[in-house]
């Protein structure tokens, strides 16, 4: 890879793998402009999106992003810029709301469906000066793992094309693992912004429950849906989470951040932010896969040699499937909350409920399979005895985790995001992900690049894994301190081969 990429009208200036602040820096010194960056991840996405490998993670480019940037760069000349993200480029998962772009969720039925208005976090987005140059693949109506949809077809993983970028936000982690924006958002209901990072050597961070708005997103289950950044570096995610947190009159979780949000998640950014932390390895789902035990036992010295106090943490009610099959209630949430989201879509709306939705017939295979062997997505569930057993299930979850930390005076839980190595296209899904921990429990968790399997014919590097820490809710700040820390330490990513 070249270490420096030529920007004709101002020299030389290093874009690939740079972070958003070095960016920013560049662009108020004058070295690039909003402009040059367009047109250079415009030119990445042509090349390797939708010629070259054909990674096939754009749904939609923006067609005024190009303008945009010129405005933005002459309101920077003219004008203070808007905010911290002032000519950033951006991707968004196609769930999000865009007042100027359809919404599809991945699905055909819905591809020309446009929202009247921005989803809240969009609009922080476009507030803070950010460029959404991209709209990006997801699994369709965010509802599996292996970023599959009717309306784009299957992503693939930057890292070897023969496997998954992980889902559902997959079109997310693969734009950004392969520079076409500086970062981007995903959503996480299960696993579904960290699956992404793990597979593709990036840092994805799902926050406490409440302190990002859903508002305009489309759901999956609300009970534990979530939006979160999706970045190369964690300072990246502090960075964006600055911008993102907040509280949103019309998403009543939000009200629980009232007095949890900092002032500037980057200053719990420290090189030192291991010492003395006690961190608790949950035996039950570290997973038994040689190559991913080989990484997380590395992992495990790395952290104790930067300061940290690992302590075992043995109990089987951590055992991730166990979780996913007492706690999980999107087969009971999901038709119920999405038909209240296509509601706000209008009279004009392509599909107005679940049951034309279904009727459709547009649903890619890997969502009907779900229809055929669950409830989900079928009419309303929400009077079925065995939500509310459900719903008691997460609530006994989340006393279990508070209870567990403080018995052992622990910073944060430490785990493989994955059980084994991401799965191969050809294998269907996507098993061994460990996500469902932290979004039934409603803490912040962050996954952050832990290295590569061997390499071997598909992947020149090996395969990404990454290592996920956890901890109560709003405990972001402690999360920050430790993976920057790791991070920092380790430098485990490396940009993929295949767009180079």
């Amino acid at each position: 890879m070249p270490k420096k990429n030529k920007l004709s009208a101002h020299g030389e200036f290093k874009i690939l793998e740079t972070s958003i602040q070095v960016i920013q820096k560049g662009l108020t010194d004058g070295k690039l402009t909003s402009e040059d960056l367009v047109k250079f991840y415009l030119a990445r996405i042509d090349k390797y999106d939708q010629q070259g490998p054909k990674l096939n993670c754009i749904i939609t480019i923006n067609p005024n992003a190009l303008k945009e940037a010129i405005v933005l760069d002459q309101e920077r000349k003219t004008k203070a810029p808007r905010g911290p993200l002032h000519g950033i480029p951006i991707v968004l998962k196609d769930n999000f709301d865009t007042f100027d772009l359809p919404t599809t969720g991945g699905n055909k039925a819905m591809a020309k469906s446009q929202p009247s208005k921005d989803a809240f976090l969009t609009k922080k987005l476009r507030a803070a000066g950010a460029i959404l140059i991209a709209k990006v693949n997801l699994h369709e109506l965010a509802r599996a793992g292996t970023t599959m949809s009717s309306l784009t077809g299957q992503t693939l993983n930057a890292y070897d094309l023969t496997r998954t970028p992980g889902g559902s936000s997959g079109g997310t982690a693969s734009a950004v693992a392969a520079n076409f924006a500086l970062a981007g958002m995903g959503t996480d209901t299960v696993n579904s912004v960290r699956s992404p990072a793990s597979a593709e050597s990036l840092v994805g961070f799902r926050p406490t429950y409440g302190l990002l708005s859903r508002s305009g997103i489309i759901p999956a289950a609300l009970t534990q849906d979530m939006a979160g950044p999706i970045t190369r570096t964690v300072a990246d995610a502090a960075f964006l989470l600055n911008v993102l947190a907040g509280i949103d009159p019309t998403d009543p979780v939000t009200t629980a951040a009232t007095g949890h949000i900092p002032t500037d998640y980057t200053t719990y950014l420290k090189k030192e932010g291991l010492h003395g932390k006690r961190l608790g390895v949950v035996m039950a789902i570290v997973g038994k896969d040689p190559e991913v035990s080989k990484i997380f036992n590395k992992a495990l010295a790395d952290l104790t040699a930067l300061g940290a106090e690992v302590v075992y943490i043995e109990d089987p009610n951590f055992d991730t499937v166990k979780i996913l099959t007492e706690c999980d209630v999107q087969v009971y949430e999901s038709n119920p909350n999405l038909d209240d989201y296509l509601k706000t879509l209008g009279p004009n709306a392509p599909v107005h409920n679940c049951i034309e939705l279904i009727a459709s017939g547009t649903l890619d295979q890997s969502i009907q399979k779900l229809l055929n062997e669950s409830q989900a997505l079928r009419p309303n569930n929400l009077t079925d005895p065995n939500y509310k057993l459900t719903l008691d299930n997460g609530v006994a979850l989340r006393e279990l985790v508070t209870k567990t930390f403080y018995h052992h005076r622990l910073d944060a839980f430490v785990y493989p995001h994955q059980q084994q190595l991401v799965a191969k296209i050809s294998d269907g899904g996507q098993p061994g992900r460990n996500g469902i921990l932290a979004s039934i429990a409603h803490t912040p968790a962050i996954t952050v690049p832990g290295g590569f399997s061997p390499p071997n014919a598909d992947a020149a590097l090996g395969v990404p894994v990454g290592i996920e820490f956890m901890s109560l809710q709003w405990n972001e700040p402690t999360l920050f301190e430790i993976a920057y820390a790791y991070e920092q330490a380790t430098n485990h990513r490396r940009p993929p081969n295949l767009s180079p």
